[in-house]
């Protein structure tokens, strides 16, 4: 599928007196613990007022993280590394081919609203599926964006959010064309009766510069804020 050139929504009246949000890629696999201490010191920054908001793009080696609900026998098969993790959720997998962003927002500019924030996750999902002519869809009592696969239904994206002095972080993972059989180590999310999918297993030659294109325009569309592209080798640290 042709990549498609992001142009920044414009925007009126008190959006655009909001400073935008920085838009940043990682190159390579970025090791999990490295992600959560630059998310750390970022977020820190963000409270402090001395960095702007951000969203992080990124691939991840293959790993397991357990959230905060995580039942030991969830695990099945500990194949990759575990990692604990301070969101919220479950079991999940993360690897090459899964998009993954980390969203870092002072969240007192969104009334402090954690519910209203997840649902604008979810929303952000759903439009930037729908951009490849992808249904995702809320289910109740079903963390994530799900797709239906014929007579099933099954998850295409995952929500995962923590917050510290009312600052986001962690996100979202977005299920491009990774090694779905790496699931298969855990029983994703806790649910065992439904499966898991990709872009690539709908049929969809979408590369993930695509998804990334979508991504930005359906986070100004669902945010209401423009982005502004990252500067520098490590803006995640030092911007």
């Amino acid at each position: 599928m042709q990549q498609a050139e992001h142009h920044a929504r414009p925007l009126a009246g008190h959006e655009a007196l909001k400073p935008p949000v920085v838009w940043s890629h990682a190159e390579g696999l970025v090791p999990y613990e490295d992600a959560v201490a630059a998310m750390e010191r970022r977020v820190h920054a963000i409270h402090q007022g001395t960095a702007p908001e951000l969203v992080w793009l990124l691939e991840h080696p293959p790993l397991y993280t357990a959230g905060t609900s995580a039942e030991p026998s969830e695990l099945i098969d500990p194949r990759f590394p575990v990692h604990r993790s301070g969101r919220g959720g479950r079991y999940t997998y993360h690897g090459p081919g899964q998009r993954v962003a980390y969203v870092m927002l002072d969240l007192k500019r969104r009334q402090n609203d954690l519910r209203a924030y997840v649902c604008d996750l979810e929303e952000w999902l759903i439009q930037t599926l729908a951009s490849f002519n992808v249904v995702g869809e809320r289910r109740a009592g079903r963390v994530g964006i799900w797709v239906k696969s014929g007579k099933r239904e099954e998850k295409i994206a995952a929500i995962g959010v923590r917050v510290r002095r009312w600052v986001s972080y962690h996100g979202i993972a977005l299920n491009v064309e990774p090694e779905l059989a790496h699931f298969g180590g855990i029983v994703p999310c806790g649910i065992e009766d439904y499966g898991v999918t990709s872009l690539a297993a709908l049929g969809l030659p979408v590369t993930l510069e695509d998804v990334d294109v979508a991504l930005r325009a359906a986070f100004e569309e669902v945010f209401a804020r423009s982005t502004e592209q990252a500067e520098g080798a490590n803006p995640v640290s030092n911007r």
